[in-house]
């Protein structure tokens, strides 16, 4: 239950570190009015945020305490007093600020829930309804902020909470000099980012602890649909937009308005009805022209110039062979267009779901292993959840110590580039991994011992235990082939029934192109 996350870091916070004297302490009451109740955790300004009672109304409230307070928490309590006087339901209420010279506090709104980092950290990148259902709430809290003239300046995966009732909550305003209305709205372009790639494009909108965006040789960040497939086009344009501070941003009543249009549309699942993206800016006058960037005008009047270009060559080729036709008698014949030049722009190629089925599917039990697991590969690739690979149960949870672990090889038929790689489990707290090799060794011990051992992993990060049972590995490089896919779980979490350690795999898919 995660109350306060992870944001920019303001001037304040990087003027020197919070100290730690007169910390609190569960139980106590302060002002005379709020009750410690328990310690949630610490943001990124090091700022305790802790649960508690206001034990006058009886209601349960969030506090964000800082130590010293003075002229340190000057900064902390002026946003929490502008953020006091915007009342909305996609922003957490701020209750009072009070400034005790030892230590400053602000009270607010308690939200049970998680934050937008934790869910996405524990399941995933979202589906694209909710990330545009998301985006939408935020935008519209964003709306009503700069209606007063405030900035919000901490939009961030870890303010956004999303309460148990659905409820999208911003939380933690605190700009410094450097925010303003057009950075909490390229913000929501991370928003998205993140929501649907798993990845917070650090230059785009401000450096964090989350893993930034997948980027290219020039530094430019992946966009979602090079990442994982499903993604519509307008929401790809969307976020990308947002993001690249080459392109105008749009005031956050016009991104509220169109982010409004797509929600409705997916609700309705019209997807592809939606058409182009159509920002109105507000106190324009009448017109309702959509707002065009100057590189995306230039590039359509570049290419109206190719092709008048192109249509007079072939114009002046047609009268000239038409004189030529005349004089000899002959028929011209049609010219060939050079449909091969590597000299005209290729689109991007859009990620696409790879159908596999059990041929193509083995498991992997390195020595020792019983292998009587081995007719369950083909369950992991069905298409139905309600099947699944199910592990013996072990001693300890890397496989009692048995063997080095156990995985499904993929044989692809032919190599592929890949874009995303999912897995369902039916657990949390499995160390999972994605691996490659040439060939497969053979469905042996031998040939298995030699996958487990020969075969590279394609993340340069150690695998590390996940708080999820919906696994997205990405960021492969869209240069790099591959035929043969090794899914290798090396450590198990404990038995659902709490009896010694094992794990199902119910669903395992790969997207490339």
């Amino acid at each position: 239950m995660t109350q306060v996350g992870e944001g920019h870091e303001t001037a304040a916070d990087e003027a020197g570190p919070v100290l730690t004297f007169g910390a609190p302490t569960a139980g106590e009451v302060l002002a005379e009015r709020y009750q410690l109740e328990e310690h949630v955790n610490n943001d990124s300004a090091g700022r305790q945020v802790w649960r508690g009672i206001d034990v006058i109304l009886r209601r349960p409230v969030a506090m964000v305490l800082r130590h010293p307070g003075g002229d340190s928490a000057v900064e902390m309590l002026q946003a929490a007093v502008a953020a006091s006087r915007v009342i909305h339901p996609n922003l957490a209420g701020v209750y009072d600020a009070i400034d005790e010279q030892d230590r400053a506090y602000v009270v607010r709104e308690w939200v049970d829930g998680e934050s937008l980092r934790d869910l996405i950290g524990g399941d995933g990148p979202l589906d694209p309804a909710r990330a545009i259902a998301i985006a939408h709430s935020v935008a519209d809290a964003l709306t009503a902020v700069h209606a007063t003239g405030m900035i919000h300046g901490n939009v961030h995966p870890g303010s956004i909470l999303i309460a148990d009732d659905g409820r999208v909550v911003l939380a933690d305003a605190r700009a410094d000099a450097a925010d303003s209305t057009e950075t909490d709205v390229r913000a929501v372009g991370g928003i998205l980012y993140f929501a649907l790639t798993g990845h917070w494009p650090h230059t785009e909108v401000g450096g964090s602890a989350l893993p930034d965006a997948t980027r290219d040789s020039a530094g430019n960040p992946a966009a979602p649909r090079q990442i994982r497939a499903g993604i519509p086009a307008y929401l790809d344009d969307l976020t990308m937009d947002l993001l690249d501070r080459r392109v105008a941003a749009p005031g956050s009543e016009a991104l509220t308005s169109e982010l409004g249009r797509l929600d409705a549309a997916a609700e309705d699942e019209e997807y592809e009805d939606v058409g182009p993206l159509r920002f109105v800016q507000s106190g324009t006058g009448s017109s309702s022209e959509p707002i065009r960037s100057a590189p995306k005008i230039l590039v359509g009047v570049g290419a109206l110039i190719v092709i008048a270009i192109i249509g007079l060559i072939f114009g002046i080729r047609a009268i000239n062979n038409t004189g030529n036709s005349t004089d000899s008698g002959n028929t011209p014949a049609a010219q060939p267009t050079n449909a091969g030049d590597s000299t005209a722009q290729q689109p991007a190629p859009v990620p696409q779901e790879i159908k596999l089925t059990a041929d193509m599917v083995r498991m992997v039990d390195p020595p020792d292993g019983d292998r009587v697991d081995n007719d369950q590969a083909k369950y992991t690739v069905d298409g139905d959840p309600g099947t699944a690979w199910e592990t013996q149960k072990y001693n300890t949870a890397p496989f009692g110590r048995l063997k080095s672990g156990m995985g499904i090889l993929i044989n692809l038929g032919q190599p592929r580039a890949l874009s995303e790689v999912q897995v369902l489990t039916s657990a949390p707290g499995a160390t999972i991994d994605v691996r490659t090799g040439p060939k497969d060794f053979g469905d042996s011990s031998e040939g298995d011992k030699k996958v487990a051992n020969d075969f590279k992993s394609l993340s340069d990060e150690k695998p590390e235990k996940a708080p999820g049972t919906k696994w997205f590995f990405t960021g492969f490089d869209p240069n790099e082939k591959y035929q043969y896919v090794l899914v290798f779980l090396t450590s198990l979490p404990r038995a659902e029934d709490g009896d010694r350690f094992q794990i199902s795999v119910s669903e395992i898919k790969l997207s490339g192109y």
